[in-house]
């Protein structure tokens, strides 16, 4: 069975380079905002995801309401409140879009450029809309809102293809727990670790960030980076941090948090420990069961001993 007609015309979107020039100018001017911290709020690192997703159920579902009431009769002024709602959650929701959307890959953006197209089609038709029903003319008003829900709902695709196709703002480490082995994993002797220098090794085939301090002590992480799979092994080591060489993420080597966005999920961290001269890393699980598991063990160890010195006073 061949491709379907719209899977076909996402892909051919996704490899046309036509826009490139001024995705290059939109997303330099996006990353030059002066932001601040608040950047981080707009990509959802305090949330542990992106805000957009979450921003946009305002604008999306206000608009949606005002089509509903539009088929009634006598709700004209219920619906354009809605518009009108709609309209000012807009624009915060864009900014978030916006932010996150300017550190994506190149097949991403393009996809996103035309979902931002989509939903300012979208913003001008309603914003048509309610200058229609404030003069008056309530039957033009109706025609412009079901015009910019029908805007709306191609970028609502569009959005859906960019998160779930093309995994944008996904956790792109996510799958390490899952795969990762219980245990000690011997990855090395502590000569192959020059102090202060990311080296990549691989558990299980999964890609390790190791840092070996000054001091002796051994840090690692999950080597590609969660926002969008970047090599940290290959990012800038400093301060007791990792920044990722892709979009600029920064991790605590001691735990892997994410201390600064664009990323919003943590990286996955393993504990670390020198066995005759070989570095050995564990997954550190946040439910403690390997470290119960192994308590578990020493326990049964300890009291075998003891039982057998038992024996032999008897």
């Amino acid at each position: 069975m061949g491709q379907n007609r719209m899977l076909w015309l996402l892909d051919a979107l996704e490899r046309d380079p036509r826009a490139d020039a001024v995705i290059d100018k939109l997303t330099g001017t996006v990353r030059a905002l002066p932001l601040g911290r608040a950047r981080d709020a707009l990509h959802g690192r305090w949330l542990g995801h992106p805000v957009h997703p979450l921003m946009v159920q305002v604008p999306i579902g206000s608009w949606m309401s005002a089509a509903v009431l539009d088929l009634l009769p006598g709700r004209t002024r219920e619906a354009g409140l809605l518009v009108g709602v709609g309209l000012a959650a807009a624009g915060p929701a864009a900014l978030a879009g916006a932010v996150d959307w300017a550190e994506l890959h190149r097949q991403q953006t393009r996809v996103g450029l035309v979902h931002a197209v989509a939903n300012t089609a979208a913003v001008g038709l309603y914003g048509a809309s309610l200058l229609c029903r404030l003069t008056g003319r309530a039957a033009a008003g109706r025609a412009y809102g079901f015009l910019g829900l029908t805007a709306v709902g191609l970028g609502g695709m569009l959005g859906g293809h960019l998160a779930y196709r093309q995994a944008s703002g996904a956790n792109h480490a996510e799958e390490v727990p899952h795969v990762v082995g219980e245990g000690w994993h011997r990855i090395g002797t502590v000569d192959e670790f020059p102090a202060g220098r990311p080296v990549r090794r691989a558990v299980d085939n999964v890609p390790v960030l190791v840092v070996r301090e000054t001091g002796g002590t051994f840090h690692a992480l999950a080597d590609r980076c969660s926002h969008l799979a970047g090599p940290l092994s290959e990012g800038t080591v400093a301060d007791g941090c990792v920044e990722c060489p892709w979009h600029g993420s920064v991790f605590r080597l001691s735990d892997g948090w994410n201390v600064r966005g664009p990323a919003t999920a943590p990286q996955p961290a393993f504990d670390t420990r020198v066995v005759d001269g070989h570095v050995e890393i564990r997954l550190r699980r946040e439910d403690g069961t390997e470290d119960a598991d192994e308590d578990r063990t020493a326990g049964a160890a300890e009291r075998a001993a003891e039982d057998e010195g038992h024996g032999h006073g008897n």
